[in-house]
């Protein structure tokens, strides 16, 4: 299950909400099989400089090479800009978890 974290500074004004919901809509186009992200948004009340960066973190897995990795990065960088206006720094990160990383859900 992927994760998607966006800090920003909170001039910014944006639906955090519809991001991430379409961060998750982005990650299955790329891989059908990825499960649901879960999101979180942390707006900066003190900061320097308008910004937003996107932390993506994925399951790493055969099919998820560089080619993969740059394709997913180009798409989430244009639909989080579509959401900032002009003057605004955008960062993108996409890391992969380690083998010792353990997600399961709790009932």
């Amino acid at each position: 299950m992927p994760h998607c974290e966006l800090s920003y500074s909170d001039d910014l004004g944006i639906d955090a909400k519809t991001i991430l919901s379409e961060v998750e809509a982005c990650i299955l186009r790329h891989d059908d099989g990825a499960g649901e992200t879960k999101g979180r948004a942390y707006p900066a009340p003190v900061f320097h400089h308008t910004h937003l960066k996107a932390s993506v973190a994925l399951l790493s897995k055969p099919h998820r090479g560089a080619a993969f990795t740059a394709a997913l990065q180009q798409d989430l960088v244009a639909l989080i800009a579509a959401h900032l206006p002009p003057q605004c720094w955008l960062s993108v990160d996409i890391t992969y978890s380690t083998a010792t990383y353990h997600t399961e859900f709790l009932e």
